[in-house]
């Protein structure tokens, strides 16, 4: 299979259609933004949290090449329930893997999104998701 087709695959493009269930709120009251040095693309995220901190609502603006689209739908389906600690283990699993390989980090169904390693101009626009929530639930998050 071609780089183009192993990457671009219809699973990984129908992701993409997801985020229009996931539109920007402005009445979420955390917000985060991310933006990939390497290709340009963008992600804007409204986040709320319950009581305990875990995500119980999310928006977001994507402008960003399919597998960005596709990272953030990903991101969209299994946020809910989570804590910014959780967040940000997660994002600095999926990081850790970009860059060594190795298994594909406990993220649910990141496995569809998994050839874009083989990218790294794609990188930046697979982490936009959880750059933006880290930046959204940073006030939640311990002091280290």
């Amino acid at each position: 299979m071609a780089g183009a087709e192993r990457l671009y695959t219809p699973e990984l493009l129908a992701l993409a259609v997801e985020l229009a269930e996931h539109p920007l709120d402005d009445s979420l009251p955390l917000r985060g933004s991310a933006r990939s040095k390497s290709c340009g693309s963008t992600l804007d995220m409204a986040l709320g949290v319950d009581d305990a901190g875990r995500i119980d609502a999310l928006g977001m603006r994507v402008r960003a090449c399919a597998v960005g689209q596709a990272a953030a739908a990903l991101f969209a389906r299994s946020a809910a329930g989570r804590t910014a600690t959780q967040i940000a283990a997660a994002s600095e699993r999926i990081e850790r893997w970009l860059v060594e390989g190795g298994e594909v980090p406990d993220w649910p169904e990141l496995a569809l999104i998994a050839a874009a390693r083989d990218y790294p101009a794609r990188h930046g626009a697979i982490m936009l998701p959880w750059t933006a929530a880290r930046d959204a639930l940073c006030s939640l998050l311990p002091a280290r």
